[in-house]
């Protein structure tokens, strides 16, 4: 882990590739190696671009996971508004936490507690102390965690799966809207915008699956139009499509807020 070459607490870096990659799932991780969502800024080498804060930001692109985490810690180390932090003992997480988001490392204002969060957890602080990786895998309890490889993947609790090439998760009988958003590295409005949901979207178990990346504005080329069926809606068809419901109406003229008659044919494309 690096902890005590660079001084950077294991806990943390735990962490924040956890909560910035989705635990490995995110798009940055999946097509750039990128655990961290470290930007651009002086970087020459491969890029990609992705909407964040705002459209299309720049974000590093690496050959390896090692190599996003060995970067991760020189972006620490070698910027000096992260100078304070290695005045603090590596056992404080909660200070390390603390002392990124007033850094500026996220604009999530909620960034240190999710971090915290995370790290209680799972205790990963147990990787912060003298001889942590064996303390860690005595002490960890329930689930085991291993850092050897640097991917780290054991708490995501959903399959993947993909619906007009939009990924998307089976709703379980446990889950919440932060738990889906905080174990894919979504911030707190994505879930239910990517899946069209408004203020009153109910539990998390009212739904069968959710998207967790946003929907297309057209249904696969092999589905062109849909037959409605007795007491069904048009977020019902755009979930079915992978379609968001925006699109839907524009493509069959129809006012939002409208809802189809059984009987009707639905535009898909």
């Amino acid at each position: 882990m690096n902890m005590k070459r660079t001084g950077v607490p294991a806990s943390i870096t735990l962490a924040q590739g956890m909560l910035e990659s989705g635990n490995g799932n995110s798009r940055l991780a999946v097509e750039a190696n990128n655990h961290f969502g470290i930007k651009c800024h002086e970087w020459t080498g491969e890029k990609v671009y992705h909407h964040d804060d705002r459209r299309n930001e720049c974000f590093r692109k690496y050959n390896s996971v090692y190599d996003s985490y060995a970067d991760h810690a020189k972006f620490l180390t070698g910027r000096s508004r992260y100078a304070a932090l290695f005045e603090l003992e590596t056992t404080d997480y909660k200070g390390w936490a603390k002392g990124l988001k007033k850094a500026g490392y996220a604009t999530d204002p909620n960034y240190a507690k999710r971090l915290i969060d995370i790290i209680e957890k799972y205790q990963l602080h147990l990787f912060d102390e003298e001889g942590g990786r064996q303390t860690a895998w005595r002490r960890s309890g329930e689930r085991e965690i291993s850092v050897g490889t640097h991917e780290i993947d054991p708490f995501s609790r959903h399959e993947v799966h993909y619906n007009n090439g939009v990924k998307y998760v089976k709703v379980q009988s446990s889950d919440t809207f932060s738990g889906i958003a905080e174990e894919f590295g979504l911030r707190d409005w994505e879930l239910p915008r990517y899946n069209d949901l408004g203020a009153e979207r109910g539990k998390v178990t009212d739904y069968k699956y959710l998207y967790i990346q946003p929907k297309r504005k057209n249904a696969h080329p092999n589905h062109k139009t849909h037959l409605v069926r007795e007491n069904e809606t048009m977020f019902e068809i755009s979930q079915i499509y992978g379609v968001k419901m925006k699109s839907l109406y524009k493509i069959n003229e129809m006012p939002e807020g409208k809802e189809p008659r059984p009987g009707d044919r639905i535009k898909l494309r």
